[in-house]
Order: structure tokens, then C-alpha cells, then sequence
């Protein structure tokens, strides 16, 4: 199992595993876990890892000390006193770096790097102490430390997520009400829309009845004319005379019987109407072909129906003729979806 492996199964990221790992310079799951313990709180401790460019720590001090020792001392003035103070004056490696902003003791160079870019200090300065790693109770408490940081963070994420689960829950709710009123709205209408069809439909049957009426005046009309004109004689003087007006009744039925044309007025299921002239002998069959053949309201299975009196015609008519239905001389007919 790598190191990266063993962080990651101790709980750690392994973006922040894999940074530790290179920050402390791969020198162990130990280290690494101390610059963890020690930088979880950092804002960037999730930001991937930058190699630190330009000065390294104690390069400049080894430098001038390797310049001191090239130096050439006069052979005279060397003794065993001048080479213990010589050794002595050697300037020792810095061990750490401390921020002279506010104390704070720092390791590395990108530790430096980081602390500057959290807090906006600028002033540090290279030390010879050492940064003690941490104990086996720091380290405990730190990682206690650590698990708390990330119980609050896995709260505050429930948190959130049931908030937004409200406000999603919200939204709907008042989406579902508002689609409700539109779906109201929309039947309202349509409801109207229904009752002034139905309203139009009953104008027109009123009509359609007050033309059958106004037909069936007109043929009463022109029975008792052609009656009128037939020489009855108007002044009856004995029983037989008075029997003359119910003898006379007779020609006037077979007046009726001798029309050998039928108009016929059809209403369709749209509302609209057509006509059509027919001879008296045709049989329902041959009305129905004909509206098959001239409506304009689609292909609807229909049956028809008079409306006054009220009868409808159903297949089983369908070879009763014109005269016989009493359809002769005119009617109006209206289609009924089946």
C-alpha cells in the first residue's frame, strides 16, 4: 500500500494527501500527516501543490561560508585560539522561518508562501530553531481537531442540501398552484364555450321549429284555398248539405299525398346546415348517402332526428320512404353523433 493510500484510509483527502506528500518533501507518512494536522485549517489547503521557485533556505548561508573558507588567513596569525573562534564564528544553517508580523514559526519556504497569502504578512525572518514535531497528544488532538472540522462541515452540507430541498419543495408547490389556476381557467372557458354552443343550438332549433310551423301555415293555407275554390256550397239547407264540409275534407287529403318533392334542411354536428330537394318515394338511405356525400362537420357516425315531434331514425329506418317517415313536403332534420 502506497503512502498516498495509507492518508487516504485514515480519513484524508487525497488531493490534500497527495500536497502534504510533496510539501514535506515525501519523507513519510508521518511528516506528512503532521503538515496536515497542523494545515487543515488553511483556505488553500485544497489548492493543488506549487513547487517553490527562487531562494531556498540556508543556500545563501552555505554560500558565504564557502566563500569565507576559500578566503586565505596569514599562516602567523593562526593558532589554536584563532581556529576555535574561527569555527564558532561559522554562521549556522536556519533551521526554520518565523513571521516577524506575529510570531508565527514556519518550516518551509512554501509555508511562508502560504501564511503571506492567508493573512497578508510580509516581514519574516530566518531562524535556527527548530520546529518540534508534534506529540502523540498534539497529534490526537489535532486530529480530533480535524474530525470536528469535518463533522461541522458534513453538517452545514445536510444543512444546505435541506434547505435547498425546501426551497426546491417551495417552487413546486407554487408551479403545481399555478398551473392549477391556469387548468381552471382553461375549463372555465371551455365551460363557456360549451354553454353559448348549446345556447346557439337551441336558438336554432327554436328557429328550425318556428320554420316547420310557418311551412305547415302555408300548406293549410294552400289546402283551404284550393278547398275555397272547389264551389262547396256555402249555405247548407238540409242534414246532407251540412255533411258537405266533412266530405270536402277528403279531397284535400289527397292533396297532401300528390306532393312529389321533399326539401329537407340538415343540421350538422358543427353547427352549420345544408339542403337538399328529394322525391317523396326516396327512402331514408338515399337522404343519408346524400349527406354523406355534401357535409362539412368530418365523417362522424350519425343517426337523424326530427325535433318536432321528436323521433329519431336509426339503420333500422333506413328503407322507410320519405312519405311514409311524414317527411313530405319539407322537415328538418338534425345529425346525432352515435
Amino acid at each position: 500500500m502506497s503512502e498516498i493510500d495509507i492518508l487516504v484510509e485514515m480519513g484524508f483527502p487525497r488531493n490534500r494527501a497527495e500536497k502534504a506528500l510533496a510539501v514535506t518533501g515525501n519523507k513519510g507518512v508521518e511528516q506528512a500527516m503532521e503538515w496536515l494536522l497542523a494545515h487543515s485549517e488553511d483556505p488553500d489547503i485544497d489548492e493543488p501543490y506549487k513547487p517553490p521557485v527562487g531562494h531556498v533556505l540556508g543556500q545563501d548561508d552555505e554560500a558565504a561560508s564557502s566563500d569565507g573558507a576559500s578566503e586565505k588567513v596569514p599562516v602567523e596569525n593562526l593558532d589554536h585560539s584563532s581556529a576555535a573562534a574561527g569555527s564558532s564564528a561559522e554562521p549556522q544553517q536556519a533551521l526554520s522561518l518565523v513571521c516577524d508580523d506575529c510570531g508565527k514559526r514556519l518550516k518551509s519556504e512554501n509555508d511562508v508562501q502560504m501564511h503571506a497569502a492567508r493573512s497578508g504578512h510580509s516581514n519574516f525572518s530566518e531562524s535556527t530553531e527548530e520546529i518540534k514535531p508534534l506529540t502523540e497528544e498534539e497529534k490526537k488532538q489535532q486530529q480530533e481537531k480535524l474530525q470536528q472540522i469535518l463533522k461541522e462541515r458534513r453538517e452545514q452540507k445536510l444543512a444546505n442540501e435541506k434547505k435547498e430541498a425546501l426551497e426546491k419543495e417551495k417552487s413546486r408547490r407554487k408551479f403545481g398552484k399555478e398551473l392549477t389556476t391556469v387548468k381552471q381557467k382553461m375549463e372555465y372557458q371551455e365551460a363557456l364555450k360549451i354553454a353559448n354552443e348549446r345556447k346557439r343550438e337551441k336558438m336554432e332549433e327554436r328557429l328550425a321549429k318556428q320554420r316547420v310551423k310557418d311551412q305547415i301555415a302555408r300548406d293549410r293555407a294552400e289546402r283551404a284555398g284550393k278547398f275555397g275554390k272547389g264551389g262547396a256550397d256555402p249555405q247548407p239547407v238540409n242534414a246532407a248539405a251540412t255533411a258537405a264540409p266533412a266530405q270536402t275534407v277528403q279531397p284535400a287529403a289527397v292533396e297532401k299525398k300528390q306532393h312529389t318533392t321533399c326539401k329537407l334542411q340538415f343540421r350538422l354536428t358543427n353547427g352549420s346546415t345544408i339542403t337538399g330537394t328529394f322525391q317523396a318515394t326516396d327512402t331514408l338511405e338515399a337522404v343519408r348517402n346524400y349527406i354523406h356525400d355534401n357535409r362539412t362537420d368530418g365523417s362522424t357516425p350519425f343517426n337523424l332526428m326530427t325535433t318536432f315531434p321528436r323521433k329519431t331514425y336509426t339503420d333500422g329506418d333506413m328503407e322507410t320512404s320519405l312519405q311514409d317517415a311524414g317527411l313530405v313536403p319539407s322537415a328538418v332534420l338534425i345529425l346525432t353523433k352515435i
